[in-house]
């Protein structure tokens, strides 16, 4: 590939520094992924320029027009504090004709809300968990097809943002005080959806219109409290405290049974094209004793730091992290080239 001249779009607050030397660990993993991003694309030989945003896009504007980038790669997770507001930035860089990497605008609108892309998969006849979306300012009124446990969680948020043990409910009253907490701390609508018992799989997938499946991957929770819920929680995915308590651990998927193993891939592909998601992506599963695979949720542009889950299962299928941004990159080159 040519050298490229790449516009790195971040928020404000995780604007890469010009070194790591001397900064302390808590400080550094905040900018990991954007730290990783940047020195890999320079180990490839390109010019990058980071660019903080939070709530304006002149400056995103004036750096296209003036430093004329080969392409943007996009690690907005939000903008204007808003989560669903990064497909509007991928909006904006489209009309500027510019390249990007990650999702599209439609496939990150579809994603990001965990009803409305279980109803277009459903429609797709693609196993979903039941579930009710509860709006902010409405009674929570529970459906009778919705049967309990149940577990909470933000309509939109990301990153098991509100997500606790406490999010697995079951009864009436625990549901509408669940609701009441994700209005309150998360600030959007909460959903409700039908708790899956089992096994929490990872499917990685690479790709615009030819899609790589890269080797699923495995939430293990063994080591919480046998009366706890095997779930996702904020905890479990960000306190390297508790995940070191509970030996929490995420890795290549144990042995699974040979029909999951068959199908997990063409389901991936599946549902990737449904929900219009492109260029890399990571699709979460439930898998429940009975060998039943359950969607849970799409994540368009997920983290892709070195050693994450994103970028482990890349290197498992032969590219290691260079080739993998390298990948990134050429996915949104083609696509702006149609």
């Amino acid at each position: 590939m040519p050298k490229l001249r790449v516009l790195q779009i971040v928020h404000e607050t995780l604007v890469p520094p010009p070194t790591i030397e001397g900064l302390p660990e808590e400080e550094f993993l905040e900018v990991k992924t954007e730290w990783d991003v940047k020195t890999g694309l320079e180990e490839l030989g390109h010019t990058v320029m980071p660019l903080g945003l939070r709530d304006e896009l002149a400056p995103l504007r004036r750096a296209i027009d003036d430093w004329e980038p080969d392409v943007v790669f996009n690690l907005l997770e939000e903008f204007h504090g808003e989560v669903l507001y990064d497909a509007y930035v991928a909006s904006y860089l489209e009309l500027k004709r510019v390249a990007y990497t990650g999702c599209n605008p439609r496939g990150l609108i579809l994603a990001r809300d965990k009803a409305l892309s279980k109803k277009v998969l459903a429609y797709h006849r693609i196993p979903v968990p039941r579930f009710a979306v509860f709006p902010r300012g409405r009674k929570v009124r529970r459906p009778k097809s919705l049967a309990f446990p149940v577990i909470v969680k933000s309509l939109v948020a990301e990153g098991s943002e509100g997500i606790a043990q406490a999010s697995v409910v079951t009864s009436d009253e625990a549901l509408a005080e669940r609701v009441a907490f994700v209005h309150r701390t998360v600030g959007t609508d909460a959903v409700a959806e039908q708790f899956i018992d089992g096994r929490e799989l990872y499917v990685a997938v690479l790709g615009n219109h030819r899609l790589r499946v890269l080797p699923t991957w495995e939430l293990f929770l063994d080591g919480l409290p046998a009366d706890a819920p095997r779930i996702a929680t904020r905890k479990v995915k960000w306190d390297v405290g508790y995940q070191k308590k509970h030996g929490i651990d995420i890795g290549p998927a144990r042995p699974l049974p040979e029909e999951v193993e068959r199908k997990l891939p063409k389901l991936a592909r599946r549902i990737c094209r449904a929900l219009n998601v492109d260029g890399y992506v990571r699709i979460d599963f439930r898998l429940t004793p009975e060998g039943k695979l359950y969607f849970l949720e799409a994540n368009p542009n997920p983290d892709v730091a070195w050693g994450e889950e994103f970028a482990s299962a890349a290197e498992a299928a032969g590219l290691d992290y260079e080739a993998l941004l390298d990948r990134i990159v050429k996915n949104g080159l083609r696509r702006a080239r149609g």
